[in-house]
């Protein structure tokens, strides 16, 4: 080994023993800010802002993003990297509430769906946006299916392209049944529960007629919550969206013959519209990050970062996602285009 590799060794190592001694000393911090060393090594990780189009301060136009799952994975805004980060999205849709020089928001969208309480949230903080003024357009662009068309459909004005996947209204929650198998292996379920009921969902017995009774009832109620948002925020009635919305998928044209979007184009169009129709040319236009130093996306920083417990591995990751979307022996309903 030369010497300049044993050089870079030295100071990885410095540099974690020092990290990891000054993570120790700040363990009773409460604030969602780095400080000290940790913010010299992967920055303050505030949210910030980022000028997309130079423009009128006091009359802006917030761009956002959803692009990936709708799934919360546990993790706060630190290191939020370029997957889909659910807390970050919720504290950016918080920070536009807060702003008053917020006159508009651009939603990009860019997901399959996800999780239904999930896409509720998300839902919910744009009505709140709605409710002060603030208009909200919406671009779909290769995908705005599921749970991506229940955050979209109170938007004031929803574009997609030609070549966009979108629709798929409805609910699903899926599971495995193993119960045939075990029999043909003379493996027996041993399981004992307080009420008929308590294994719902269960993949080693048969279900009863009972337990799809109350399973079906259960996803029928998020899809009579999925259809309400809809026929609000498009101004149709529940029977009108009831028709579309039996789970298939439409592009992009069919969904605007259907009325579920109301414009055919890109980004940079929906913007365009937004900016002609609410009168703000001139506008500043900005997107939201986090202060980093971009360390964390190095090997050596990504360790230090997880050591801290600042950053999830990959394997925390997977086993958060496949928690908040359940599992073959703990089904969730999910708005959700792709089955399993």
């Amino acid at each position: 080994m030369n010497k300049r590799r044993w050089v870079a060794i030295f100071i990885a190592a410095g540099l974690f023993i020092f990290a990891t001694i000054a993570s120790f000393m700040s363990k009773d911090s409460d604030e969602e800010t780095l400080s000290g060393m940790d913010a010299v090594l992967f920055g303050s990780n505030e949210i910030e802002e980022k000028i997309v189009e130079k423009g009128n301060e006091e009359k802006r136009i917030a761009q956002l993003s959803i692009d990936g799952t709708i799934a919360d994975t546990g993790e706060n805004s630190f290191f939020s990297g370029e997957e889909y980060n659910h807390q970050f999205f919720l504290d950016q849709l918080k920070e536009v509430q807060e702003d008053p020089t917020v006159a508009a928001v651009l939603l990009e969208v860019n997901t399959p769906g996800g999780g239904v309480y999930e896409s509720a949230e998300i839902a919910k903080e744009i009505q709140a946006i709605q409710s002060d003024d603030v208009p909200v357009y919406v671009s779909m662009k290769n995908m705005g299916a599921s749970g991506g068309y229940y955050v979209s459909a109170s938007a004031d004005k929803i574009f997609a392209t030609s070549e966009t996947l979108t629709g798929s209204i409805g609910v699903i929650m899926f599971g495995m049944n193993f119960s045939e198998l075990m029999e043909n292996l003379g493996i027996e379920d041993q399981t004992y529960k307080s009420g008929p009921l308590k294994d719902m969902g269960s993949a080693v017995r048969e279900p009863t007629e009972e337990d799809d009774k109350v399973m079906q009832e259960y996803v029928d109620n998020s899809y009579d919550r999925f259809v309400e948002i809809v026929a609000n925020g498009r101004d149709m009635t529940q029977d009108q969206v009831r028709k579309l919305a039996d789970g298939r998928i439409y592009d992009g044209q069919q969904a605007k013959e259907n009325h579920l979007v109301d414009e055919i184009g890109f980004p940079e169009d929906a913007l365009t519209a937004l900016k002609k129709d609410e009168q703000l040319k001139n506008a500043q236009v900005f997107e939201y990050d986090v202060a980093s130093t971009g360390f964390d996306r190095t090997w050596l920083g990504a360790k230090i970062a997880q050591t801290q417990g600042f950053k999830q591995s990959e394997s925390e990751r997977m086993l958060n996602i496949i928690d908040r979307i359940g599992t073959p022996e703990a089904p969730k309903p999910m708005y959700y285009y792709g089955g399993e």
